[in-house]
């Protein structure tokens, strides 16, 4: 029996992609099998496809950082035939393959099953951007920034991690301020939830290394000089996240917001969060993100179009989420 699968392969420094026919013998080693449904587009995946950066590191592989389905055999104590399981990070789409393939193998360690009020579509609506901006959630209310304490800056608004932040943050009674470069899609951002709308350029050139105190806390995947000014701008003993490098991998920043402000820079990291981490923020997004507004953030497409959207999302032309329905 065969099944479909995105294949990445490289000739000399050129990455290409192409939907090939794969046979069992071709998973790789794990002791779960799971019947994909579905998989996601992430900033992530973009960079994979494209070969922007070397994420990939061995081929041929199938990328796909995520993937959910039902598990069709199991040897893992904790997964059974039938169970509905997750997938974000670990070696997927690096050295293991991943979630563009209507089947995958790979490890239960890696697994999650998915609560009960979530299908496997909504479970790759949310894909490791949601889960990313609920572990970013998890780590302001770490830090204490409760939602009288003032408003949260949520960059890259418009995005994958952005969108739901913003869905999640206005669910949890925070005040969101929504920063973006694209300002006609003001409407989206603000059915979310957003309470305001700031230019993205406001925050993108070099800025004072402290300057006015305008938000509580914030979620950042931009990186760079956004990330230096949210940080300048951010209130005495304020928490900010960083997700992401949209902008760049550099901070431009100085110590000063640490040492006037107190202020706590708090890393994220998707990839290897500890299995106790992610069941937590499975289990919240659960229950805190609004399915309606999930919803509404969320465009689906065929492995076909895989390739197009990693470059669209690289672009910055994106907006939310894109769930890939790999039997299409």
């Amino acid at each position: 029996m065969t099944f479909k699968a995105l294949l990445a392969s490289k000739d000399g420094d050129t990455l290409s992609t192409t939907i090939v026919d794969l046979t069992e013998a071709d998973l790789m080693d794990g002791d779960v099998t799971v019947a994909v449904d579905y998989s996601t587009v992430n900033y992530k995946d973009g960079i994979a496809v494209t070969g922007r950066l070397p994420v990939i590191q061995t081929f041929p592989l199938v990328p796909g950082i995520d993937l959910a389905g039902t598990v069709e055999a199991s040897s893992h104590p904790d997964f059974k035939v039938g169970d509905r399981v997750v997938a974000n990070g670990w070696g997927l789409s690096q050295t293991h393959h991943g979630g563009y393939a209507q089947k995958a193998r790979l490890s239960g360690d890696w697994l999650v099953k998915l609560p009960e009020s979530l299908s496997t579509k909504d479970a790759m609506a949310i894909g490791t951007a949601g889960y990313t901006a609920m572990l970013s959630v998890l780590a302001l209310e770490h830090g204490g920034i409760t939602p009288d304490q003032g408003d949260i800056l949520v960059t890259g608004a418009n995005g994958g991690v952005g969108s739901i932040a913003i869905a999640l943050l206005s669910g949890l009674g925070y005040r969101v301020i929504a920063s973006t470069g694209r300002l006609e899609e003001t409407a989206y951002l603000r059915e979310l939830g957003a309470a305001e709308i700031i230019d993205r350029n406001t925050l993108s050139e070099p800025g004072a290394p402290v300057a006015a105190e305008r938000w509580a806390g914030a979620i950042d995947s931009v990186g760079s000089h956004t990330l230096a000014n949210v940080l300048a701008q951010t209130k005495y003993r304020g928490v900010v996240t960083s997700c992401g490098l949209a902008q760049g991998r550099d901070l431009p920043a100085t110590v000063l917001p640490f040492i006037l402000r107190n202020i706590t820079l708090a890393g994220i990291d998707s990839v290897n969060a500890p299995q106790a981490v992610r069941l937590e923020a499975w289990a919240r997004l659960a229950r805190d993100l609004d399915l309606a507004k999930l919803a509404r953030t969320t465009t689906a497409i065929g492995l076909a179009q895989v390739a197009g959207v990693a470059e669209s999302i690289l672009g910055g032309h994106i907006q939310g989420r894109t769930v890939v329905d790999v039997n299409l």
